[in-house]
């Protein structure tokens, strides 16, 4: 029994590390080895992972936020996790945009997005989603008021700079279940012999997505013990937390209509798009509780 449980446990670490290593630059021990086949199984730790690049990208931002104003913070913040990840869910988002941005065959729009260039939907796309995180956590971290000195005398800053973190964390980790709930839900659309990734192209069973939605309570709880132990209100958090999963979700729904549509199915770059679109959306109902506009307040 203890046995089984060893060798089950030490199973989802070696599906954690190698997650971890197909999404980002961290190194992992070399004990880890891989397996084809764990590239299936480890999509359950994608939120995990997702919250760790989201961490990274909170310690950049507040690290920044020591020198220089909140717009500087939040870039150096977004270049810190993209580098981390070497730009691998842009890249699917740059290059399904130039795939189907137009209104091309399906045959024609799979072959766009196996081209390595950039073409001007996949530029305008990147361009415009990049400005739009930008703005949401700029927004984040500037304070509603007119008088920035009593602002700064008041400690706002810092409460904003912490809201703005733990929401960066969230977007990250659940905008991973969105390529989990696709490889789930929809077959592969393209040739899964010659995919960059063949295992991805193999759908999900249903314990990987429990496994993902139990890795993204995971980090919602070590969330609300940061919030505890800091003393803010968890009815804001959890209001927050809420909003901002429902509008991922929401995402991730009309992301698998649009492929099933257009496509018929998923590839390694539509994963990617809907792993940005996702974040993108979860930050957007963030900022929608945390800084929301007059007429909502």
């Amino acid at each position: 029994m203890l046995k089984a449980l060893w060798q089950r446990g030490l199973l989802e670490l070696r599906l954690f590390f190698t997650a971890l290593q197909f999404f980002t630059r961290v190194p992992v021990p070399a004990w880890v080895g891989f397996e084809p086949a764990w590239l299936t199984r480890c999509v359950r730790h994608f939120p995990l992972v997702g919250g760790l690049v989201g961490l990274w990208g909170a310690l950049a931002l507040g690290v920044a936020s020591l020198w220089w104003p909140p717009a500087v913070a939040v870039v150096l913040s977004m270049a810190a996790t993209v580098w981390l990840t070497g730009g691998f869910h842009e890249d699917g988002w740059a290059d399904t945009c130039d795939g189907l941005g137009g209104h091309v065959s399906r045959e024609k729009a799979l072959l766009i997005m196996k081209d390595s260039r950039l073409g001007t939907y996949g530029a305008l796309g990147l361009v415009l989603l990049l400005l739009l995180k930008f703005a949401v956590l700029s927004a984040l971290l500037t304070p509603a008021v007119p008088d920035l000195a009593q602002a700064a005398r008041g400690g706002i800053h810092q409460v904003l700079l912490g809201w703005a973190a733990l929401g960066l964390i969230w977007a990250h980790a659940v905008s991973r279940l969105a390529p989990v709930l696709l490889i789930w839900a929809l077959p592969y659309a393209g040739d899964a012999d010659h995919a960059k990734a063949k295992p991805l192209a193999m759908q999900a069973g249903i314990k990987d997505v429990l496994g993902a939605l139990i890795a993204a309570a995971v980090v919602a709880v070590a969330l609300w013990l940061a919030l505890d132990h800091l003393g803010w209100p968890w009815r804001t958090w959890l209001r927050a937390m809420a909003v901002a999963s429902s509008a991922a979700m929401l995402v991730t729904l009309w992301v698998a209509r649009w492929l099933r549509q257009r496509l018929g199915g998923f590839t390694g770059d539509t994963l990617g798009a809907s792993q940005q679109l996702s974040e993108a959306a979860a930050l957007l109902g963030w900022l929608a509780v945390i800084q929301p506009v007059d007429w909502v307040r």
